[in-house]
């Protein structure tokens, strides 16, 4: 199955002890996400980034936790993230739901997800199996 929709995500700054000194910088920022659509609900979770300053390159790992319907099964789930950015504009994102960690009525369900930014709005495309 395929579903797309809408969500607002709300990134905030988290204390880190690393240092800035020199090369890549080191940041942590919780997620708040609300999602729209055949999937409804909220997410939260973690994410560690590296940033290069003075270039666009940057990469970071997180993990969120979804709570909510997927076309209208309730149920949570976990979401683990790898993403890539490049000065020479190679981007890479693997999206996945963590194995067995779906509960209720989303006990089982596996996939991967995409995620598109346009106009500052941000959109899922979501491909599972339950």
């Amino acid at each position: 199955m395929t579903i797309t929709g809408p969500f607002t995500v709300d990134l905030k700054p988290q204390e880190t002890c690393h240092d800035k000194s020199e090369g890549f910088d080191l940041a942590r920022m919780s997620i708040d996400k609300t999602f729209g659509g055949p999937l409804e609900g909220k997410s939260q979770g973690e994410m560690l980034m590296a940033i290069s300053p003075p270039s666009p390159s940057a990469g970071y790992v997180a993990i969120e936790k979804f709570i909510g319907k997927l076309e209208g099964k309730a149920g949570t789930f976990v979401l683990q993230h790898f993403g890539i950015k490049s000065a020479a504009g190679e981007n890479r994102l693997i999206l996945e739901v963590v194995p067995d960690s779906g509960t209720g009525r989303l006990t089982g369900i596996s996939g991967k997800m995409e995620i598109d930014r346009e106009d500052g709005k941000h959109s899922y495309t979501f491909h599972f199996e339950l």
